[in-house]
C-alpha cells in the first residue's frame, strides 16, 4: 500500500480515492451540466470550445477522440468535421456524463460516426498511433496524475497528431484575476439553489485553483514528449487553450 496523496480541491486526499470522489462530482452535476455552464461562464465556454476545435486542424476522414468529453459539447462539433469518412471517439471516465453526451448527440442525429467510451485518461484502450488529434475541455485539471495521462494521449497519437486541451488558467491582469475569484466564489451559491448541490461546485472553485497555470502545464507538455507546445490565453488567461504535437519520426 502507498501513502501517497493527491489534492482534491484543497484537500489531500489518498491517490488511490480521487478518481472515485470525482466522479462522485460529475454525477451529481451531470443532468444539469450545461446550464450551469452556460451559468458560471456567461455562455463564454461556447466561444472558447469553438476556439479549441479550429486549433484542431480536424479535417474530413480524421480519427478524432475528446477526452473528459462529458456532454458531447467537442464531440459533437468534430464529427461534423471529420464527416462520414472519419470517426470520434467520446471519452469520459465518468458514465453519468457519458449517458448524457451519448443521448445528447443521438437526439441532434449526428452521432452516426460517434463512438462512446467509458475509460480513464491515464491508460487509454488505443494502440500506439491511433488518433490524428485529441481534445480536452475542462477536464485535465480533474485527472489524478496529470503527468501519466498526457504521456499515454502523446502514445495514441499518430506522428504528427495534436492535443489541444482547454481548462482554467491564471489571468494575467491582477485586477481581472481578483475579480474573477470574487464571481467564481458565488458559483456554490448558484449549484446549491439550482441543482441542491454546493459541495460539487465548491470541489470545482478549488480544483481550478489548484490546476498548474500556464507556463507550469506548458512545461508539463514537453515533459510528457510533445514538441512545439504553445498556449493561447482567453479572457486575459482566465482560460488556455494548450497545444502540443507529437513529432514525427525522423
Amino acid at each position: 500500500m502507498t501513502d501517497e496523496t493527491t489534492h482534491f480541491g484543497r484537500k489531500q486526499v489518498p491517490i488511490a480515492e480521487k478518481a472515485a470522489k470525482v466522479a462522485g462530482v460529475f454525477h451529481s452535476v451531470a443532468n444539469r451540466y450545461d446550464m450551469m455552464n452556460d451559468l458560471m461562464s456567461l455562455g463564454s465556454h461556447r466561444l472558447m470550445k469553438q476556439f479549441t476545435i479550429q486549433m484542431t486542424a480536424a479535417r474530413p476522414g480524421h480519427v478524432m477522440m475528446d477526452l473528459a468529453g462529458g456532454t458531447g459539447d467537442l464531440a459533437s462539433k468534430l464529427a461534423t468535421i471529420v464527416g462520414p469518412t472519419g470517426r470520434v471517439v467520446l471519452c469520459d471516465i465518468n458514465y453519468s456524463m457519458l449517458s448524457n453526451g451519448r443521448n445528447r448527440l443521438l437526439d441532434q442525429g449526428i452521432a452516426g460516426n460517434v463512438d462512446f467510451l467509458q475509460a480513464n485518461a491515464e491508460r487509454l484502450p488505443f494502440a500506439d498511433n491511433h488518433f490524428d488529434g485529441i481534445t480536452m475541455a475542462f477536464g485535465l485539471r480533474n485527472v489524478t496524475r496529470k503527468d501519466v495521462a498526457l504521456a499515454d494521449i502523446r502514445r495514441v497519437l499518430k506522428p504528427g497528431g495534436k492535443l489541444v486541451v482547454l481548462e482554467f488558467s491564471q489571468a494575467v491582469n491582477p485586477v481581472v484575476r481578483s475579480a474573477y475569484n470574487a464571481f467564481s466564489r458565488l458559483w456554490p451559491g448558484i449549484g446549491k439553489a439550482i441543482t441542491g448541490d454546493r459541495d460539487s461546485y465548491q470541489y470545482l472553485v478549488e480544483s481550478i485553483e489548484m490546476h498548474p497555470p500556464q507556463e507550469e502545464l506548458k512545461s508539463m507538455f514537453s515533459t510528457a514528449g510533445f514538441v512545439d507546445c504553445t498556449y493561447h490565453n482567453l479572457l486575459n488567461g482566465i482560460a488556455a487553450i494548450h497545444v502540443g504535437n507529437k513529432a514525427d519520426p525522423l
